[in-house]
């Protein structure tokens, strides 16, 4: 593993489960505070965890990059659900992405967990992840983090304030610390600044780009 990882792993105690409270919020600074939290998964075939490094917000139907643009339908029904639930869809006929619903209920807006940096399970990853070169490569991703993770659809709606799919407390990361930039792979308001991740860290997707000047309105994700 990369050093910085080593160094992760080694600091690698997990804390609490975040309360449903912690979701009830503006979906920016939700994306912003889970940099640095803990993803983990007990899946049937065992735990793995990840600490978040790379997030993005979706803002509701006013933000047309969020699947709640197209109001309210059988897919996006979790999205309008209450706050701390996840948000599971399929792209590309191949991936699956996670998501943490935010706001009040019928307010559709989520962060997408973006990529995470292995803490546990990580033989149990790199079998799901078909053993890539680089550890770096495991979950640099939303696809990644889902696959490694052994996260599916048949999570969509769970709690993150529960077993088997959390969200756990970890380590805080400085405002030094954190970047911003557009989200990424997104044709409609691909300017607004509402990607955030860990500068230098390695498992973050990719380096950033300088952020558009367009600010999103206040409002209500995902892709």
């Amino acid at each position: 593993m990369t050093r910085n990882a080593a160094l992760s792993a080694r600091r690698s105690g997990i804390g609490p489960v975040l309360p449903r409270a912690f979701y009830e919020r503006d979906t920016e600074l939700v994306a912003r505070e889970l940099l640095g939290a803990v993803l983990r998964y007990a899946s049937p075939n065992g735990v793995a965890a990840g600490r978040i490094v790379e997030t993005e917000a979706y803002l509701g139907e006013h933000d047309g990059a969020c699947h709640a643009a197209a109001g309210l339908t059988q897919r996006t029904r979790w999205l309008y659900g209450p706050p701390g639930v996840a948000y599971v869809y399929f792209v590309y006929g191949m991936h699956w992405c996670v998501n943490a619903v935010t706001r009040a209920e019928g307010l559709p807006s989520a962060v997408l967990i973006r990529a995470i940096e292995p803490l546990h399970g990580l033989a149990r990853m790199r079998e799901r992840r078909g053993h890539p070169p680089r550890d770096r490569d495991l979950t640099n991703g939303p696809g990644k983090v889902c696959a490694a993770l052994g996260i599916t659809g048949a999570l969509n709606g769970a709690r993150f304030d529960r077993a088997p799919l959390s969200i756990r407390l970890g380590e805080a990361i400085p405002d030094s610390d954190a970047g911003i930039s557009p989200r990424i792979g997104v044709s409609r308001a691909a300017d607004w600044p509402l990607r955030w991740f860990i500068r230098d860290n390695p498992f973050v997707s990719r380096p950033a780009t300088p952020p558009g000047t367009h600010r999103p309105r206040h409002g209500v994700h995902t892709r």
